[in-house]
């Protein structure tokens, strides 16, 4: 075992990010009457060129007129090749006070993509006296993001989390599909004339939660394209929180309920969980490392796994 102590990710609920965009400010009051957990006012994609001035306008007033209860409040700002990004965060540190928790950036390529936004961040918040730390989170979204995902992620002191966009990413890649998560009609193995379908994200899933585990940053999933496919976006969810992610974004509202569901542990795992902390404790009690429950064998790293479900479910609890 290395002797570098894992760090510990923030602290706080991420089973859902909530998005929306910027022109469209009918939608505010209803996110911010939602379940999500994140709420993330996009001034990226989902705003036209022609609207950009207009969307971060409208995302300034919000957060300042806004009652967002205590929901983690990021921007997506546009992404550093565009003529956007700048202005998104001098006005957002400027003027939109305390509201904000984090900004989010997109199309992160390198560990330099990140201290860009870092060293603009850190000067603003000198020059304006600001307390209140801004935090990060990044979204993968190509070869190269991927590539140095380990560098990204341990880029900054401010990130905190770090998601998969499945869009930019599959195109990126060169990936024949126009999928957005979830499974791929062409992507499967046939056995005995029958069809088992893989997961083409699995492995950049993977070196996500991977990267981020090792620098304490929470592992987000991100967009299930298809909101028609309930049962579709939750087998994608189970699967990313089987990996170790924390949660989902959802981009209906329908796939709140979903995403909170699949990411608060279920009171049948929490019982689980107890249960073979509790065995271990009566096997230590003996003098024993190891005991048997309901049949398999469990030991000292079972402890580690049944702490994590606890811990989660108290975390969301409490919160």
């Amino acid at each position: 075992m290395s002797f570098r102590i894992q760090p510990t990710a923030p602290a706080r609920p991420n089973r859902c990010q909530l998005f929306g965009p910027g022109s469209n400010t009918k939608l505010f009051p209803k996110m911010a009457a939602s379940a999500a957990d994140v709420i993330n006012l996009d001034l990226e994609d989902s705003v036209a060129p022609s609207d950009k001035d207009t969307a971060r306008a409208n995302v300034i007033e919000a957060l300042n007129t806004v009652d967002w209860g205590n929901k983690y409040m990021s921007v997506r700002i546009n992404g550093l090749d565009t003529p956007y990004w700048y202005r998104d965060v001098v006005d957002l540190l400027e003027q939109a006070g305390d509201r904000i928790d984090q900004i989010m950036i997109p199309k992160v390529g390198c560990a330099e993509d990140v201290y860009a936004v870092d060293a603009l961040v850190t000067a603003i918040e000198r020059a304006k006296g600001r307390t209140k730390p801004i935090s990060f989170e990044v979204i993968i979204e190509s070869a190269a993001g991927i590539a140095h995902v380990e560098a990204i992620a341990a880029s900054s002191p401010r990130l905190q989390a770090m998601s998969l966009g499945a869009a930019d990413f599959a195109a990126s890649m060169g990936m024949q599909t126009t999928g957005i998560g979830g499974t791929q009609e062409n992507y499967y193995m046939q056995r005995e004339g029958e069809k088992h379908w893989s997961d083409p994200w699995h492995w950049a899933q993977a070196a996500i939660v991977a990267a981020c585990r090792t620098h304490g940053v929470l592992p987000v999933d991100g967009p299930f394209g298809d909101f028609s496919d309930d049962e579709g976006f939750r087998a994608q969810a189970l699967r990313s929180a089987t990996l170790g992610m924390v949660g989902k974004w959802a981009i209906h509202p329908k796939q709140i309920a979903l995403a909170n569901e699949v990411f608060t542990p279920s009171d049948a795992a929490l019982t689980e969980a107890r249960e073979i902390l509790d065995a271990m404790e009566t096997a230590k009690a003996n003098g024993e490392g190891a005991t048997v429950y309901k049949g398999r064998l469990v030991d000292i790293a079972s402890i580690k796994q049944a702490e994590v479900i606890v811990a989660q479910a108290e975390l969301i609890a409490g919160n």
